[in-house]
């Protein structure tokens, strides 16, 4: 972990596309013309530096929140069954994540710079949080393993819904209904008990056509989106840019690791390939009005030490503010239509450091697995461990 060094895990095997197995090599390789398809995989690891919250870990106050509106497990708040019995814990946690409060980071910049040059095949990611789309990659060259906020849709008929209606909607907290059969609606993201997307089968065999494969950010622990970069060809150069080494990468004849943080990892490689200056010029785009205010931002404001306390003090009082609001607006709702209360299945104690674990194997099916958002505290060591969620 921490260990920033571009160097291969078996020095005696000789690479066959790539000169030696740095990042130097790579870059010779972009800039030499023979790269004309790139596709690039990605976790949550992208995504860390611009603030959001990693919800799986009882000390980002997610779990504080969803805890007050009784869900019997954590892993619930992404279970359709549930969802369709009591859908106010998942928009609740919609109003914390839905996209537009965070910023792209330089990782997300640099597949849109990839993009720009015209070598970008694909991006397969596991993320939610539409980043890349703000970072301004196309949509058609986007695939999103696990869904995203990206789109929504009627749960029962299908039918899509306006963004701008489920923006208000969860704005307010409140549930939308479908306008056309009023049954629920819901973003466009994996639940269990669902089907991975359909585009996500249409391309996976996408990585055969690569000459370059980059995976950042993940600890490709879940199926089936860990499999991806074995679809690539021997020969392919495969580069990961990652805090450690993860899956058979660094096995292969052309593989390159780039060990450490993904901005950083991102940064030295787009300087190999003379891009730097192309590649923070597109990343200071993604700024809002006041980047000091972004998580990710390099630019700081000077604060004297009252007016750092007072804005402590400011952000201390909205959070408690909104916890509150989030249980009185769920006592209100449970009040106001008694066929909204939350099913009466075993709830786990507010007090517990630990949410209540289904049962096991409940949720391992390939197809419908959301280890990327919640981890099943279990000994199990096929599930992913808590301690490495930060990998992904």
């Amino acid at each position: 972990m921490g260990n920033e060094e571009s160097t291969p895990m078996d020095e005696s095997v000789s690479p066959q596309t790539l000169h030696s197995r740095t990042l130097e090599a790579v870059a010779e390789h972009i800039k030499s013309g023979r790269v004309k398809n790139v596709v690039v995989m990605t976790g949550a690891g992208i995504s860390t530096s611009a603030g959001i919250p990693d919800f799986r870990s009882p000390e980002t106050g997610l779990y504080a929140n969803l805890a007050r509106l009784n869900l019997p497990y954590a892993e619930a708040v992404f279970d359709i069954s549930f969802f369709k019995e009591n859908p106010e814990p998942f928009y609740t946690l919609a109003h914390e994540l839905y996209p537009g409060k965070y910023r792209p980071t330089i990782a997300h910049s640099f597949i849109r710079l990839l993009n720009d040059k015209g070598i970008l095949l694909k991006l397969f990611t596991q993320n939610i949080d539409c980043l890349e789309r703000e970072a301004g990659v196309p949509d058609d060259k986007i695939v999103e393993a696990h869904g995203s906020f990206a789109r929504q849709s009627c749960i029962e008929c299908r039918q899509a819904y306006p963004e701008d209606d489920i923006k208000q909607h969860i704005a307010a907290k409140s549930i939308p209904r479908c306008h056309d059969c009023n049954g629920l609606v819901k973003p466009e993201i994996v639940f269990f008990g669902e089907q991975l997307p359909a585009a996500f089968f249409a391309s996976r065999d996408l990585p055969r056509d690569a000459d370059l494969c980059i995976v950042m950010g993940t600890s490709l622990t879940v199926q089936p989106f860990a499999s991806l970069p074995e679809m690539t060809r021997k020969t392919t150069p495969r580069v990961l840019i990652n805090k450690e080494r993860v899956g058979s990468l660094g096995s292969g004849t052309d593989d390159v690791l780039i060990l450490g943080d993904c901005d950083d990892g991102v940064r030295k490689l787009a300087t190999a390939c003379g891009w730097h200056d192309e590649l923070e010029s597109l990343w200071a785009k993604t700024a809002r009005h006041d980047p000091a205010d972004l998580p990710g931002s390099q630019q700081t404001v000077e604060k004297t030490k009252d007016e750092a306390l007072e804005e402590e003090i400011s952000k201390i009082t909205k959070d408690i503010d909104e916890t509150l609001n989030v249980s009185k607006w769920h006592e209100e709702k449970v009040r106001g239509d008694p066929s909204k209360a939350p099913p009466s299945r075993p709830v786990s104690s507010v007090t517990s450091s630990e949410p209540t674990v289904p049962d096991k194997g409940k949720h391992e099916d390939d197809q419908s697995n959301l280890g990327h958002v919640f981890v099943s505290h279990t000994a199990d060591k096929a599930a992913i461990n808590p301690a490495e969620e930060d990998k992904e």
